[in-house]
């Protein structure tokens, strides 16, 4: 089964040609058009731009993912697309463009959750996770704990109670001249802190708790990870109090080290998603692992995240970095298994804001 399949929940338009062989997919092709250089102008993603690219850029793009795919759409056997969550405007560029080509070719047609077509870029791995196991989805918007009970069912076990990690690293990195997206010029301003502090190149996050930079009640943030027994998140408290730290020293003329607080934001948010995983490792025991989306591609969580999952003696599964952010192949992937399940749409399906996992 070849399998077409479209994302525009943001500012990425994709397209992407899986071909699905039991449970075996390979990607045959996946494009995507980038918009960072246009948002990075305004520090962030402005709706009515994304759609308005989205537009410009689908058509090409398809054919595109045809043509490396070296397939014609007659060859297509089922098209798959995001269908939410996301800003609207930007999904219902995808959505139509692909009701129209699902249409206009008598091809079968899914909607996917945006969620978890991010949680299913690991089904295209060599080694890919089955059911039931428990999956972490971090990305701009997100930032959730899930239960997987199949290819198709979700239950949501803890979220953030308010900002995403990946959101929160946005609004910090504005604030510290890290040009959007700043998740990967964060990660590299927090390695060096972290090298920094520890005065090592290699081995440095295990050593960061017992040095001065840690201990430096300067710098002293608060753990996003709630303390009521739940496995939530609230980013909202950890922004806000290295929003006020920045500003502090800004208005005092005091100089301020970024790549140390880089450093002391990431170590906090990390811990944090280290430990609500290893409480829902040992709440839901045996299972395997599987952590997703953009910030899924943060070299620090990583590298935690394997020490939990090898602490707890379960399988970890981590796409490529290729395979964190928004991609159309984790969406034909997800659909693949959504057309298994008899989950068909026509040409009534519209796009939606709201998240469809609950």
């Amino acid at each position: 089964m070849n399998i077409l399949a479209f994302e525009s929940s943001c500012d990425e338009t994709a397209a992407a040609v899986v071909r699905a062989d039991g449970d075996k997919l390979n990607v045959l092709s996946s494009i995507v058009a980038s918009q960072i250089d246009i948002h990075r102008l305004y520090g962030g993603v402005v709706p009515e731009i994304a759609g308005r690219a989205h537009i410009e850029a689908i058509s090409s793009i398809t054919y595109e993912a045809l043509e490396t795919a070296h397939i014609a759409k007659e060859d297509v056997d089922l098209v798959a697309v995001t269908a939410h969550p996301g800003l609207i405007g930007a999904l219902l560029v995808a959505v139509n463009f692909a009701k129209a080509f699902a249409f206009a070719n008598h091809i079968p047609l899914v909607a996917v959750d945006h969620i978890q077509g991010h949680i299913a870029a690991a089904y295209l791995s060599d080694t890919p996770p089955k059911p039931p196991f428990l999956a972490m989805a971090l990305s701009g918007g997100h930032t959730a704990i899930y239960l997987a009970k199949s290819y198709t069912d979700y239950e949501i076990i803890g979220t953030t109670r308010d900002d995403a990690i990946g959101e929160s690293y946005d609004k910090i990195g504005r604030l510290m001249d890290i040009p959007y997206p700043a998740g990967a010029g964060f990660d590299r301003l927090a390695t060096e802190g972290f090298q920094r502090a520890t005065g090592r190149e290699e081995d440095f996050y295990r050593a960061y708790k017992k040095t001065d930079a840690y201990r430096d009640r300067s710098m002293t943030l608060p753990s996003p990870a709630l303390s009521d027994g739940t496995l939530d998140f609230s980013f909202s408290g950890l922004k806000t109090a290295t929003i006020n730290l920045l500003h502090r020293h800004e208005q005092t003329g005091t100089p301020i080290d970024h790549a140390l607080l880089a450093a002391r934001y990431t170590y906090e948010a990390t811990e944090a998603v280290a430990k609500k995983i290893a409480m829902a490792m040992d709440a839901h025991p045996a299972l395997p692992l599987v952590v997703a989306g953009g910030v899924a591609a943060n070299s620090h969580l990583r590298r935690r995240l394997t020490e939990v999952a090898k602490a707890h003696g379960v399988p970890l599964h981590i796409p490529s970095l290729s395979l964190c952010g928004d991609n159309a192949a984790m969406i034909a992937a997800q659909g693949y298994y959504e057309y298994l399940a008899g989950h068909l749409s026509d040409t009534s399906l519209n796009a939606s804001a709201a998240d469809g996992i609950v």
